[in-house]
């Protein structure tokens, strides 16, 4: 096992759709970025080009320390017989009553924002899941659910069906009662989730009342900008923040 990083280290977070990365020193995050998943494991070392030039490539200083949190076991073992790397574990997570199939990615964002602006927190994550996770006062985790989030819903649409067209996500809300099948989809997709969303923080609220609720994922800000147009006191109480499972493996470890 690795031993708690004094200055440079890297995180990666193996998501559904990429891979998603943090530079940090110490315990401030200088850069976070995304990449594509490999066909084989690449030095930590090649990915600090972004700014670190004494670690580019060729260079004969050591990479950094690569904490990995993954959902995806299959690019998981590309990374298992790399140097300098520790995985992190439910096990290692300070919350209550995690069950054993509960994605890392939902417990390191629970704990980040928990410990960003306190407990209860309920976690929404906006990426190609849509899920809810939630944790009471005294860090037990109440639980939460999962759906097919924006991206992959008109995805689906799109490839199980005959003549449904592709259609982009819009950049505001469309129309609800629409005249056009694409606008149609956008509408029934968009509206529902909207819905969702809603009334899973006001299910949530009726419980924690004080409770903070945060937002993160690829989708994030288009949801957030979403339910702000729909349900303006709904958005007030949500906090957006992009790197929140950086943040969580930031706290697991330090």
């Amino acid at each position: 096992m690795l031993s708690k990083p004094s200055k440079t280290w890297l995180a990666l977070i193996i998501g559904n759709s990429r891979l998603h990365w943090g530079l940090f020193n110490q315990n401030q995050l200088t850069k976070a970025w995304d990449t594509n998943y490999f066909s084989t494991p690449s030095p930590p070392r090649h990915l600090l080009q972004r700014g670190e030039p004494a670690q580019r490539s060729g260079s004969s200083t050591p990479s950094p320390p690569l904490f990995i949190a993954s959902v995806v076991p299959t690019q998981t073992k590309l990374w298992e017989n790399h140097p300098n790397i520790k995985f992190i574990t439910l096990n290692e997570i300070p919350l209550n009553n995690l069950y054993p199939t509960l994605g890392i990615d939902r417990a390191l964002a629970l704990l980040a924002a928990g410990e960003s602006w306190g407990f209860p927190m309920l976690v929404i994550d906006a990426g190609t899941a849509l899920t809810f996770t939630g944790a009471d006062s005294n860090l037990n985790l109440i639980g939460g659910a999962i759906l097919p989030g924006l991206g992959l819903q008109f995805l689906t649409l799109t490839n199980k069906t005959g003549q449904l067209p592709n259609v982009e996500l819009p950049r505001q809300l469309p129309q609800r009662f629409a005249v056009n099948t694409s606008e149609a989809i956008q509408s029934g997709i968009i509206y529902t989730i909207l819905a969702g969303i809603k009334d899973f923080i006001e299910a949530w609220l009726q419980y924690f009342s004080e409770s903070k609720v945060a937002i993160t994922g690829g989708d994030r800000n288009l949801l957030f900008n979403y339910l702000k147009s729909q349900y303006p006191q709904i958005a007030a109480k949500i906090v957006v923040e992009k790197n929140l499972i950086l943040w969580g493996i930031q706290k697991t470890i330090m």
